[in-house]
């Protein structure tokens, strides 16, 4: 509700998006169902994938043109490590695409007020980072540890933020009316494991959603797409098919939801 309980003041709309490799990708479609029916976001908060999603709709992209940046220019694959080099790797080479599509390279100047959270390593603590080079920012949320070679940020250094928050709803509390959470990690049953990579996914699945209802009781609304536990969080070849499950599953939270369909606020103007 509003504070002034003004029913005809647009209400501040916040959106929490989770990290979850290209599953994040199904972000896009919840924002494109979202934003169809007339909903405006005044902050946006995200981790390594939903950063991405983040920063990318700030600048003004709808959500269709983010998923083609991201299969034609394989914004995804470039963020995947490479199995089987030696050592950690430069995280870096990716600076140059973000700066393509975002060239002003700053929080400020996003449409929309954007949070990205990652972990400062030497400190062991998560950060919420809302100023500065905002592809470095980008950069530090999406770096794996113990694969990238950790973002140094004034001398800090920074690592992916869904260590220790992989569903940032926290820096939206106090700052919006209503909160939408859009989690891309659902954690199906399974019977069987079939290769090491789907080890390694499933466990970090299990690690992430550890604290997932945590941060959900935090939102108002929160959709989160069942269909996508059968992804992998590198599985760059579906991305499509993950937008329109998470397209589908944004229609879904819309219908007969009295918070995402009243007759007014949340259809006025952006607010930021």
């Amino acid at each position: 509700m509003n504070p002034d309980n003004d029913p005809n003041k647009p209400q501040k709309i916040g959106l929490a998006l989770s990290g979850g490799g290209v599953r994040g990708v199904a972000h896009l479609g919840v924002i494109q169902a979202l934003t169809d029916h007339g909903i405006k976001f005044s902050h946006i908060s995200g981790t390594s994938a939903g950063a991405i999603a983040a920063a990318f709709f700030a600048e003004g992209y709808a959500p269709k043109e983010i998923l083609k940046i991201i299969q034609e220019a394989s914004l995804l694959k470039l963020l995947r490590p490479s199995i089987g080099s030696a050592g950690l790797v430069s995280i870096l080479n990716v600076r140059f695409l973000i700066e393509k599509f975002i060239p002003h390279n700053t929080f400020q100047q996003l449409k929309t007020r954007v949070t990205i959270s990652a972990v400062d390593l030497g400190e062991g603590r998560l950060v919420y980072l809302t100023d500065g080079e905002l592809d470095m920012a980008l950069l530090a949320s999406c770096c794996l540890p113990g694969i990238f070679k950790p973002i140094i940020i004034n001398g800090h250094m920074y690592v992916d933020g869904g260590i220790l928050n992989n569903f940032p709803v926290e820096p939206l509390i106090g700052n919006c009316d209503l909160i939408i959470g859009s989690s891309c990690n659902h954690l199906p049953v399974v019977t069987e494991i079939r290769s090491f990579g789907n080890l390694v996914d499933r466990a970090a699945m299990i690690a992430i959603n550890s604290s997932l209802n945590t941060h959900k009781i935090l939102c108002d609304v929160v959709i989160e797409p069942e269909g996508l536990g059968g992804y992998g969080i590198f599985d760059t070849d579906a991305a499509e098919e993950i937008y329109m499950i998470g397209y589908e599953e944004g229609l879904k939270a819309i219908e007969g939801n009295k918070k995402l369909t009243p007759p007014s606020p949340l259809k006025g103007e952006l607010l930021t």
